[in-house]
Parts: C-alpha cells; structure tokens; sequence
C-alpha cells in the first residue's frame, strides 16, 4: 500500500488496462503527432526479451505510405487467388487511420530464440496499445495477411526472414467501442499457503 498521498500507481495502470478497447472509430484525418508515437514506441521497447536480443523492428506508415502499404497487401492476395472483394477492400483498410505501425520480429538462431523474439514483440504491443489508451488515442491490433505477405515486408523494409507480428492502427477516436465481457482468468495457485 503506497504511503498516504501517494497515487495507488498499480490502480492507474489497471484502470488504464480495463478502459483499453480495439477501436477502429478514429479520424483518419486528424495525424498523431510524431513525437507521441515515437514515445509510444520508446515505451514498447520495455517489453521484457530472452536474451536481450532487441528484436523488434517497427515502421511508422502515414499519408502515401498507408495506401503502398494496402498496394502491397492487394498484390499479395491477388497472387494467394483471394476474391475481388476482399482484393478492393485490402487497398484502403489502412487509410481508416492517420498512422500505421508495423511491428516485426528478427529471426534468432533456433527455432526456440525466433518464438521467444516474436513473443517480445508481442509484449511490446500490448505496452504500446495501453500507452496509446493513455495517451487518449484510438487503437486497433490487427494481424491477418499482413503478417505473411512478403510484399508488405518489401513495402516496409523488413528483412525476408523478419515475421510481422501486427499492425497498430492509431488515431484520435471519433467515438467509444463498446466494452466486452471477458472471462475470469484461468488461475490456479500451486504451493504454500496464501499470505
């Protein structure tokens, strides 16, 4: 318990966590400033790794760059045989938002070192969404065929053998996502008796 006057700073950050939504409703218009990713993005590199291999790989996409970015993503699922529809709608699914961050992982040198990568770069996004619900922004974590499609890769910069694990839309809401009930946590506490 923190010293009378002092902020319960655990709460703050629950808080933080429990109000955090995946929420497409922003104004793709309106830019989030560059420094405020850049923090955000500072913060997400907090994240604990095995190793301290640093293996995120993070690319901010805004103006232009988001429909090269969609471009790519098309290309690749008009090779895959994807439906046109589905082809039409990948062309502007990443102008619903002001910036994109790409977010990949490098490859270790086991198998076991590039899981244990790609899941610091997990942690890394969720510190970076909750930095963004802080910082009053709207955000979403998409994955899909992004994640595989080595034109997006091209378009960003990353290396053949780098996995993207996300893509963060971020921007300014235009409105609230409604909240959704989650399950209690499967927990279950082994050992001696609680204090």
């Amino acid at each position: 318990m923190p010293p009378p006057g002092d902020v319960d700073r655990l709460a703050v950050v629950e808080a933080i966590a429990h109000s955090r939504r995946s929420n497409l409703r922003m104004d793709p218009e309106r830019p989030v400033a560059d420094d405020l990713v850049d923090r955000l993005i500072a913060m997400a590199s907090t994240a604990p790794n095995h190793r301290r291999t640093f293996p995120w790989r993070f690319r901010v996409l805004t103006g232009e760059a988001r429909a090269a970015l969609g471009e790519a993503l098309a290309s690749h699922l008009v090779t895959a045989g994807d439906p046109p529809e589905k082809v039409a709608k990948a062309r502007s699914k990443y102008l619903r938002a002001p910036t994109i961050v790409m977010a990949a992982s490098r490859a270790g040198d086991s198998a076991t070192m590039t899981a244990e990568n790609r899941d610091a770069v997990s942690a890394a996004l969720q510190t970076l969404l909750l930095g963004a619900t802080a910082a009053g922004l709207a955000s979403l974590w998409s994955t899909g065929a992004a994640v595989d499609a080595a034109e997006v890769r091209e378009v960003c910069g990353f290396e053949a053998s780098d996995r993207v694990v996300g893509v963060v839309y971020l921007g300014w809401p235009v409105g609230d996502a409604p909240g959704s009930e989650r399950p209690a946590p499967d927990v279950v506490h082994i050992g001696g008796a609680p204090t």
